[in-house]
C-alpha cells in the first residue's frame, strides 16, 4: 500500500514541483515570471530587428545588382516609344523553299 500512496501523490503533484505556499513565495514567483517575460520580449524584439536589417540589406543588394538590367529596360522602352510602332496581331504562313525540304 505504500507504493500506491506514493503513486497517488506523484499523480497529484504539479509538473514543476509544488506551487508557492506563502505570500513571500508568491510575490517572488510573480517577480521572477515578470522578469522572464520581459527578457523574452526583449529577445524577440532583438531577433525581429536582426531579421528586418537582414531583409533590408538583402533588398538593397538585389536592387544594386539589378541596376544595369533596369537601365537596359528603360533604354528599350525609350527606343520603342521613339519609333512609335504599333503591334497588330496577325498570322503568317511560311512555305518551305527548296532548301527546307527533306531529302528523300
Amino acid at each position: 500500500m505504500d507504493s500506491d500512496s506514493q503513486n497517488q501523490q506523484s499523480r497529484q503533484s504539479p509538473p514543476f514541483g509544488q506551487p508557492p505556499q506563502g505570500p513571500l513565495a508568491k510575490v517572488l514567483a510573480f517577480i521572477l515570471s515578470a522578469a522572464f517575460l520581459t527578457l523574452a520580449f526583449m529577445f524577440s524584439l532583438v531577433a525581429l530587428a536582426v531579421v528586418a536589417v537582414g531583409g533590408l540589406m538583402l533588398g538593397g543588394w538585389l536592387w544594386w545588382r539589378t541596376r544595369a538590367l533596369r537601365k537596359q529596360m528603360q533604354q528599350m522602352r525609350e527606343a520603342q516609344s521613339a519609333r512609335n510602332d504599333q503591334v497588330i496581331e496577325g498570322e503568317f504562313f511560311r512555305e518551305p523553299g527548296s532548301s527546307d525540304r527533306l531529302l528523300r
